[in-house]
């Protein structure tokens, strides 16, 4: 066999990677007729077709699915050897971090997030984009997303990687003499009640409505909203009440003071909220260091959206804005099973302060 090519390497792995010679050669910057020139040129020295045409796509044949793999690690081999002695500098850093976030993710992460970013990377930007899931992982494996944080169920892909962060759950908010007192449902109040129900493009919410259905549990719905901001207004005006995520539902009740927390007593599902990122990418000196401080910052013991948090008396007419855990910086990195090991610098002391925060900005698939 004549010297091999390692572009070829290149271009064998990431065919055995999408599945699709388009995504390969997006994914690799190359024209796509050059793609399937290079795997022509694969098939002639291994004389095997390597990669045939399915309905779901491009499947290997048995050689191919080995030579893949094998390309795969040579690849990902030469891409380590080459960042080797990489070091990710944050304070001097004058990039991006761009993320994507589930839902209501951006009032949960944003501010501690920004906060964080701001000290230790103060030349940086945060960009925080809404993608569909096609477009969250095609965003994640061409590098124009770093990171998916929140709840993305559909986020399955082989090659994706996760962490999970922490768990949350739901919570109902009821105005605070709601006719109802206390702070717990019945199961014959929660069906009694009148209710506003978002009906965002939320996978929370849709796991909730699941729930519902499945248990055959049928509210009295009152309010049809497509949107969380204008739910905390409406139930304080009114005897509705609203089921949400709880950090949601926290966050509208230390800002306003006329709501408060309700517990429906059924056994509401839990959801996991995790970090996701692309393999091509795990070992990359900018997102390992953008994992390892959101690893940081969001984990079972440094999560801020807890009841226990909530202060227990208002001054001056409203709610206190926050909890103990305000955001400030822990020194302690909670590693909660991270991939990719590289910790978080520090924050640098009388650093600049310029940042720039672009939010829920639109990205497709190209």
């Amino acid at each position: 066999m004549e010297r091999f090519d390692y572009n070829l390497f290149r271009v064998l792995s990431a065919v055995h990677d999408t599945g699709n010679v388009s995504r390969a050669a997006h994914l690799l910057g190359m024209s796509q007729p050059a793609v399937s020139m290079a795997l022509a040129k694969l098939r002639r020295q291994f004389n095997d077709p390597l990669f045939v045409r399915t309905a779901h796509g491009m499947d290997a044949t048995p050689l191919g699915r080995q030579l893949g793999a094998r390309a795969q690690a040579l690849v990902i081999l030469a891409e380590q050897g080459l960042r080797h002695d990489a070091i990710f500098d944050a304070s001097s850093f004058r990039g991006t971090f761009t993320i994507t976030l589930s839902d209501v993710g951006e009032m949960v992460f944003v501010p501690r997030l920004l906060e964080q970013i701001r000290q230790r990377a103060p030349m940086a930007s945060l960009r925080s984009v809404a993608a569909s899931p096609r477009d969250t992982e095609t965003g994640l494996e061409n590098g124009a997303i770093d990171l998916a944080v929140g709840y993305f169920p559909d986020l399955k892909g082989r090659l994706l990687l996760q962490q999970r962060l922490f768990t949350h759950y739901f919570l109902c908010i009821a105005r605070a003499d709601h006719p109802i007192a206390g702070e717990t449902l019945t199961m014959a109040q929660f069906l009694a009640c009148e209710h506003a129900v978002v009906q965002a493009e939320s996978r929370t919410q849709e796991l909730f409505e699941r729930f519902l259905s499945r248990k055959s549990i049928e509210r009295r719905i009152a309010l049809h909203t497509p949107h969380f901001m204008s739910l905390p207004f409406i139930v304080a005006r009114s005897d509705l009440i609203a089921t949400v995520p709880h950090a949601l539902a926290l966050g509208y009740t230390r800002s306003f003071e006329n709501l408060k927390l309700m517990r429906p007593e059924l056994a509401l599902p839990r959801f996991d909220l995790r970090q996701h990122w692309h393999k091509r990418f795990n070992n990359d000196p900018k997102c390992r260091w953008l994992r390892s401080l959101v690893s940081e910052l969001f984990n079972d013991q440094e999560d801020e959206w807890v009841e226990t948090a909530k202060p227990a008396a208002k001054a001056n007419g409203r709610a206190a804005g926050g909890s103990a855990k305000n955001g400030v910086a822990r020194d302690r990195v909670s590693r909660n099973g991270v991939s990719g090991t590289g910790a978080a610098p520090r924050k640098a002391a009388d650093a600049p302060t310029r940042q720039n925060f672009e939010t829920r900005s639109r990205i497709s698939s190209p």
